[in-house]
């Protein structure tokens, strides 16, 4: 269950086939089939939960640039971290072995330390494993 308090989430968004965005501020550009995971935050009402709740629903305003690749890909995995930074999520991300940024700013126009808020992942990457390591422990 995905908590109402504030922090960073991980979706993890998997295209059956490739998938051409239209965003105004990228350019057209296609991403492969595959597993990629979005890096986010909600420090808003409703916290994590309500944004959550947001990118699940295909009846939405197109917001943010995240909400296309939804609306195409499935979310098939999502993890959450209460209090966490999602560019610390991404940054831990970039680090791992065959993870690539596949459109850069995608996800952070906002953020001047991230090349972006997407990254590729490994068909079988979990989120929910990735992101207990930045969890303390109870």
């Amino acid at each position: 269950m995905i908590s109402a308090d504030s922090g960073a989430y991980l979706l993890a968004i998997d295209l059956a086939r490739e998938m051409t965005l239209d965003i105004s501020t990228l350019s057209p550009l296609m991403l492969p089939a595959g597993r990629y995971i979005y890096c986010g935050s909600a420090y808003g009402p409703g916290g994590i939960k309500a944004r959550v709740a947001r990118h699940l629903r295909q009846d939405k305003s197109l917001r943010w640039h995240v909400d296309r690749l939804t609306l195409g890909g499935r979310v098939s995995q999502v993890a959450a971290l209460i209090g966490g930074s999602e560019c610390t999520l991404m940054a831990g991300l970039c680090a791992l072995p065959g993870v690539s940024v596949p459109v850069l700013n995608f996800g952070s126009s906002d953020c001047r330390t991230c090349p972006a808020h997407l990254a590729a992942v490994p068909n079988k990457f979990d989120i929910e494993e990735f992101v207990s390591g930045f969890r303390s422990p109870t």
